[in-house]
């Protein structure tokens, strides 16, 4: 049976998370972009990308046309992580929610926000500059540069994959802690003053940046414990996905007066029930943003999995007969949304390769989602978009 992504979106949904299976085949942003659009004229008021939230700041201010002083090629480069800014969609995204918004009061304009944090597959840079923006609000006296040290010492590669080289244990990283907390709960105590003296804006950006830098210690603590590879990875993806889903709910709070938000990520991050991956011999376990959503929004929460058939990009066959994604090709002609069952003999599908970074469908995903967003061949649905 088709589906219509306001189908989806009726209350009591507050979060409707569109996973993608995959980074890297250009259809799945492109559709985003295209559901986006049907959900602003439904209420939905807000998105929220996989992308450091702290830099995606700059982009909301962009979109919302609080900043004009600020080129569209600088908003692309330093609004979003993990490359995603360099994506022809994101750019198309951008332009037509700044473009949507232009014709709006304030208060009904779209808001684009980041809820990941700032750390890349195998690096996670220094606190400094996150602590530093708050104690320059606050006109603290603080040296944070001295007891940081060399950013260079966090964000190398072996601060991360070697725990003998991480600075997550020193003296130094337990007391940015302490500093980070202390400011933490400076900036409530003087939030009547800041924000009389700045914004709201001001002020949330500034708690913001501070519960970056706190996610970032934590981090930094998971690649400092001596564990078995696959335990200290482990718990490393399980701090990323914790502070993906705060950051979620935190958003949330924010936008619960304007209209519901679509969430846009990888189905590992979204899913309800708990995410594994097997990378390098490991066997990675660990609780995803959407399961830790679903479990404290409860029904607030949608889940569409993202499934791809064949990919020109990634290089992926179609799939065999009988395995859930055969069997939504001959349900899809093309993309579109889908009833979240495929057969109960349906099988996983083995052809993809580590390199393709294709996660294929399984019972117990589809058991959990809402519905299935089914891609039967990337490059055909982006010539249609």
């Amino acid at each position: 049976m088709s589906l219509d992504i306001t189908d989806l979106a009726a209350p009591p949904c507050e979060i409707l998370a569109l996973g993608e299976p995959a980074h890297g085949e250009p259809a799945f942003p492109l559709i985003r972009n295209e559901l986006f659009a049907r959900l602003a004229e439904r209420g939905f008021r807000s998105i929220a990308l996989e992308t450091d939230r702290v830099a995606a700041l700059a982009a909301d201010r962009f979109v919302r046309d609080e900043d004009t002083g600020t080129r569209l090629d600088t908003v692309m480069r330093e609004g979003f992580s993990h490359g995603f800014g360099e994506h022809a969609a994101t750019r198309q995204l951008v332009l037509w929610m700044r473009e949507y918004n232009l014709r709006r009061p304030p208060g009904e304009r779209l808001a684009l926000h980041g809820f990941d944090a700032p750390t890349e597959m195998v690096s996670a840079p220094s606190p400094r500059p996150y602590l530093e923006h708050a104690r320059d609000l606050l006109g603290l006296d603080l040296d944070i540069a001295s007891t940081a040290g060399d950013d260079e010492r966090w964000s190398r590669t072996e601060a991360v994959l070697d725990p003998a080289a991480s600075v997550g244990a020193t003296p130094e990283a337990l007391r940015l802690r302490v500093i980070a907390d202390d400011l933490l709960a400076e900036l409530y105590a003087r939030a009547p003053e800041v924000i009389a003296a700045t914004s709201h804006a001001t002020w949330s950006a500034a708690r913001i940046h501070l519960r970056a830098g706190l996610d970032l210690l934590r981090y930094h603590r998971s690649a400092a414990e001596a564990l078995e590879a696959g335990a200290r990875t482990s718990r490393m993806l399980g701090a990323r996905d914790a502070a993906m889903a705060r950051n979620l709910l935190d958003i949330r709070a924010a936008e619960h007066h304007r209209g519901p938000t679509l969430v846009y990520a990888h189905n590992r991050h979204l899913q309800r029930h708990p995410s594994r991956w097997t990378l390098a011999g490991m066997d990675l376990a660990w609780s995803g943003a959407g399961s830790l959503v679903h479990a404290l929004a409860g029904g607030r929460y949608s889940f569409v999995a993202g499934s791809l058939g064949r990919s020109a990009a990634l290089a992926l066959a179609a799939p065999e007969p009988g395995t859930h994604e055969g069997l939504l090709d001959g349900r899809v002609a093309v993309w579109g949304l889908a009833e979240a069952d495929t057969a109960p003999a349906a099988r996983v599908r083995t052809d993809p390769v580590p390199e393709q970074g294709y996660f294929p469908l399984d019972a117990q995903t589809l058991a959990a989602a809402d519905a299935v967003l089914h891609v039967a061949d990337g490059a055909a649905a982006a010539d249609a978009l």
